[in-house]
């Protein structure tokens, strides 16, 4: 019966990662600064409720009075929402200088927590951050009168998965994904290559499985160095993606570094890929 030991504590040892998973893959944060501790100026700090009555909060970044892009002729031009949908860790304060490097291209921005980050209620699973994906949505078109069909999803990371299958549900004007992968059980797999990963995991934001049926124009942006999610993955995701669609290699950039959050040369790309 020696043989025994070994079984039983391997198997309590994947019980115990399967029942803790999600430990090991949301990172919440819920110390929120204050919008002018940052110096940002004209945000309003905003609420909208779940389907399942959660109260989410976030920060909604209006149109600048003079965008400083020379190309947007009309009012109407300039009337393009950005959805932001963040990724597995901090809160929405640290995606503060893509918002403001949106805006100065002319859009209008909502940044808002999940259920679980940026002291919000709830904990975040992901059929939960699907409804609070819907939610924001549906904030944005009912409280603040965005037209659906000048309604850009932004994705990073973890939140690519999340705004993939927003897409799929609610087609925006355009999508963008950063840092996407095919599946978290891929991604999952890729790390802890000894576990069996793709049998354990519960949250398994398959994109891949969504994204033949993706009907709006998709922009990739990818790191060269990303060592959290490889950019093969992204590539993978990008080839399964329908036409019309962009790819934009980081060279060099691992997964946060700055150039991935507001860096020069993805925020070009977003520009050049909207017509700004």
């Amino acid at each position: 019966m020696s043989w025994l030991l070994p079984i039983v504590v391997v198997a309590a040892l994947l019980l115990i990662l399967w029942a803790g998973q999600r430990q090991l893959m949301y990172f919440p944060s819920g110390d929120v600064p204050t919008p002018a501790s940052l110096r940002i100026d004209d945000v309003e700090e905003v609420a909208f409720a779940t389907a399942d009555g959660l109260r989410l909060s976030g920060w909604f970044f209006p149109f600048e009075t003079e965008p400083e892009v020379s190309t947007l002729r009309t009012a109407g031009e300039r009337r393009v929402t950005v959805i932001v949908f963040n990724g597995n860790a901090g809160n929405r304060a640290y995606r503060a200088p893509l918002a403001t490097a949106l805006r100065r291209l002319g859009f209008q921005v909502l940044l808002f927590d999940y259920r679980g980050f940026g002291g919000n209620p709830g904990a975040p699973t992901e059929p939960a951050l699907a409804m609070d994906a819907r939610g924001a949505r549906e904030f944005l078109i009912r409280q603040r009168g965005v037209d659906p069909g000048r309604l850009i999803y932004f994705g990073e990371s973890l939140g690519t998965g999340v705004a993939v299958n927003l897409a799929i549900e609610h087609p925006p004007a355009a999508l963008i994904l950063r840092s996407p992968f095919t599946s978290m059980a891929d991604v999952g797999q890729h790390h802890y290559w000894w576990l069996p990963v793709r049998r354990l995991i519960r949250d398994r934001y398959d994109s891949l499985a969504l994204i033949p049926r993706l009907r709006t124009p998709l922009l990739v942006i990818a790191g060269e160095r990303d060592r959290v999610v490889p950019a093969e993955f992204s590539r993978r995701l990008y080839d399964a993606a329908p036409q019309p669609k962009v790819y934009v290699s980081m060279p060099g950039a691992d997964h946060n570094d700055y150039e991935l959050l507001a860096g020069d040369t993805m925020i070009s790309g977003i520009a050049r890929f909207l017509g700004r």
